[in-house]
């Protein structure tokens, strides 16, 4: 069975609908807990490629400012999975570190962007596989303090926002990396919003604005959702394709 290796930054940040998707079309997710140490039940980043067939990066509540170990391990991994063509996806923070991992800019935010946004699929992106059937205007839930203001060389600006310029980018044929959070379910979506009361704060944004954006715009945000998990499942990371890796 193929193996993704996901490398997942807290208890409640997990690959979400992204990951039943990928389980779905066969493949097996080796989670990582790799903000935590080892002797409290944590595990280690990958120093190789052996066995692995693509590398989701999740979000997290850290900041790509900080000096933690697993970062600069992911970084090496990162680099090592894209360079050998393998899939790799980042979200959120994960996007963050991809962009640093392959000499992109990273930084903090005047104001966050919390809540669900209007983001805009870029008209030269809009005959992107990995975005078919995706509207080129939707709402996305973003949670977010930092941003690539730099992209690494060569690669391609996908999607904006207002507040913030690279909400997805594409490197090489097989590296993607989105701001927004595509893979919550709303029960994570609430989750993310409670763990986060600072950054709601200082993006101006309660817990009820919150809910009532879920109320208005979580049905189509899921179907979305849905859609991009689809696409990442069947064209980044082909079955078929990668058994030949």
């Amino acid at each position: 069975m193929a193996r993704i290796v996901v490398l997942q930054h807290g208890a409640e940040k997990a690959p979400g609908r992204l990951g039943m998707t990928l389980r779905d079309h066969a493949f097996k997710l080796d989670i990582r807990r790799v903000d935590l140490p080892q002797a409290e039940g944590g595990d280690p980043v990958p120093q190789d490629l052996d066995d692995l067939h693509g590398l989701l990066v999740l979000g997290g509540g850290q900041n790509v400012d900080q000096n933690h170990a697993w970062m600069r391990q992911e970084h090496e991994l990162i680099r090592k999975a894209h360079n050998a063509g393998l899939p790799v996806v980042g979200i959120c923070l994960g996007a963050q570190l991809i962009a640093q991992a392959l000499g992109g800019k990273v930084e903090k935010m005047d104001t966050p962007e919390v809540g669900f946004k209007k983001v805009r699929v870029l008209q030269p992106a809009q005959t992107e596989t990995m975005l078919a059937g995706v509207p080129w205007e939707s709402m996305q839930y973003l949670s977010h303090q930092w941003q690539v203001t730099e992209l690494p060389a060569g690669a391609q600006l996908l999607a904006s926002s207002d507040a913030c310029k690279t909400q997805c980018f594409k490197a090489g044929h097989r590296t993607f990396a989105f701001q927004f959070h595509f893979e919550l379910d709303r029960p994570g979506i609430e989750q993310l919003a409670s763990e986060e009361s600072a950054l709601l704060s200082a993006a101006g944004v309660t817990p009820a604005d919150i809910a009532a954006q879920i109320d208005e715009h979580y049905d189509r945000f899921a179907q979305i959702g849905n859609r991009l998990s689809l696409n990442l499942a069947s064209f980044a990371f082909p079955f078929s394709e990668l058994l030949s890796v």
